[in-house]
């Protein structure tokens, strides 16, 4: 009969909270930060998790979800147990902004334009800082 094992995780972290650090969202063309230390999501789980059961979000908090490369189906999110609006800012590998929404509580899904790697979840206003076409990149925060 075969045997399995829990999948490693870091010291003192559950699989509901596992992120990989933050990262810091730079928009290239207004030269400025739009997210100081954005959760970098890049396992299975973090995604998955996103902002679900949250009941507010500031202004500087954001999440980067990744994907090992451009795609649209699996850049897809739903809003499910999300209970406020988010600012949703979709980016290829390429660092170019492909789709932009204002994405609702509890719908069941948005879905980039066109092919993305990177999904930055934060507050609406976010989508104001940005337009399709637009640069994005990524440092350590």
């Amino acid at each position: 009969m075969p045997r399995f094992s829990r999948l490693p995780m870091p010291d003192g972290e559950n699989i509901l909270n596992f992120m990989s650090g933050t990262r810091q969202v730079f928009h290239v063309e207004s030269n400025e930060i739009l997210l100081p230390a954005a959760r970098w999501c890049d396992s299975f789980f973090s995604r998955l998790r996103g902002f679900m059961f949250r009941a507010s979000l500031e202004p500087e908090e954001g999440l980067v979800l990744v994907e090992a490369r451009d795609n649209r189906m699996n850049t897809s999110i739903h809003m499910l147990f999300v209970r406020m609006a988010l600012g949703v800012i979709w980016v290829n590998n390429d660092g170019r902004v492909v789709d932009i929404v204002e994405a609702q509580p509890w719908r069941l899904s948005y879905k980039p334009q066109a092919a993305a790697r990177y999904v930055i979840e934060g507050h609406p206003a976010i989508t104001r800082q940005v337009k399709v076409g637009d640069h994005i990149q990524f440092s350590e925060a």
